[in-house]
């Protein structure tokens, strides 16, 4: 028998030719895409205004798939990390993280990541797998439910597992399933997308109507320490990154975030500092200087305190806008960098690197 068709991949466009296909008055894909995305629901029988005779066509002829809680812990914080199994048995995580003002869930993309990050656990797995639409979607559903939060507002940042531009489709196709009306109705203003600076993917993003908040993942400020510390930089260098966000269009009161992960003694220094005020130069930019949230298997410390905040007092002097990000979620390994599961196939960095975005 073919696998039954999951609903919970469709946009309202394909569902209304689903449920045409069955016979059924197109207006009712709206309806079950409500109770879908909006309400959370993945049991047919429990959507309660279409008609009984519908609901057991439904069940006969398609599914809904949601990803699983497998296992769910809360930091001493309130931050909360969701281990979350899909269909396939491969599972993610998934964090969300309160009062940062707004009540934030951090998304995955990939199960595992390419990039190979030096001072990232989830870069240590490989890439077993892309993540579906559906599959990125659903885990904001999961979220929303498990926090109460279905129907209030909340912020996304698709800075979990994976790169979403190297999953460029399917990471696109959620951002507009979560911005739907019959949907959560998501602002692609409440949405940022992180990424190390895949330029044909930046490329692709610039043109996009619906766009999210851009956060580059820098880390360095020379092409040596970059490349030793993100190895994409061997394709797609700092300069050319640089160069795209240059020219990249940030609306109104916007700027682009520039993520800085500090590991001491090796890319904290005042002249780091400085060098970067300079490769920002003519970008509407704001800097967000993450202190290393270290943990077994990566070989960087933490920098003092007093090291970030000459760091950041370099920057806030020449005129830059900068935060330092507060760690939460580091007891339960839900920390910047700290994401990982472990088996599955994986893909090194090398095998994938030749198949990025072109």
């Amino acid at each position: 028998m073919e696998p039954l068709t999951n609903l919970a991949e469709c946009t309202p466009d394909e569902l209304e030719a689903a449920v045409a296909a069955i016979g059924a008055p197109r207006f009712h894909a709206r309806q079950i895409y409500r109770w879908i995305h909006r309400r959370g629901v993945d049991r047919f029988e429990d959507m309660t205004d279409l008609p009984r005779d519908l609901r057991a066509e439904l069940g006969a002829r398609f599914r809904v798939e949601t990803p699983r809680i497998a296992a769910d812990a809360t930091s001493s914080d309130g931050t909360r990390k969701l281990a979350l199994a899909l269909a396939d048995g491969r599972q993610i995580e998934a964090v969300f993280i309160p009062d940062t003002p707004s009540m934030t869930f951090c998304i995955s993309t990939q199960v595992g990541c390419a990039m190979a990050c030096d001072f990232c656990l989830t870069g240590k797995m490989g890439l077993v797998r892309n993540l579906t639409a559906g599959e990125i979607v659903g885990q904001v559903r999961v979220l929303a439910k498990a926090t109460g939060l279905l129907g209030e507002p909340f912020n996304i940042v698709l800075m979990g597992m994976g790169e979403p531009l190297h999953n460029y489709d399917a990471t696109m196709q959620a951002i507009r399933m979560l911005h739907e009306p019959d949907g959560l109705a998501l602002s692609p203003k409440r949405i940022t997308l992180s990424t190390v600076g895949i330029v044909p993917a930046l490329e692709r993003l610039a043109a996009e109507p619906l766009m999210p908040n851009l956060a580059v993942s820098l880390h360095a400020t020379t092409e040596e320490m970059r490349t030793r510390l993100v190895p994409p930089n061997k394709r797609y260098s700092l300069h050319d990154i640089l160069d795209v966000c240059r020219r990249f269009p940030v609306r109104h009161r916007s700027r682009i975030t520039f993520e800085y992960v500090m590991l001491d003694g090796v890319n904290d220094t005042p002249e780091d500092a400085k060098r970067l005020v300079t490769l920002l130069d003519g970008i509407k930019a704001k800097v967000n200087l993450i202190p290393l949230n270290p943990a077994p298997g990566i070989p960087y410390e933490r920098p003092s305190d007093d090291r970030v905040d000459r760091f950041a007092g370099i920057l806030a002097d020449r005129g830059l806008t900068v935060m330092v990000r507060k760690s939460r979620g580091r007891d339960i390994r839900a920390a910047c960098g700290q994401l990982i599961v472990e088996g599955g196939t994986k893909k090194s960095a090398a095998q994938v690197m030749a198949n990025l975005i072109r």
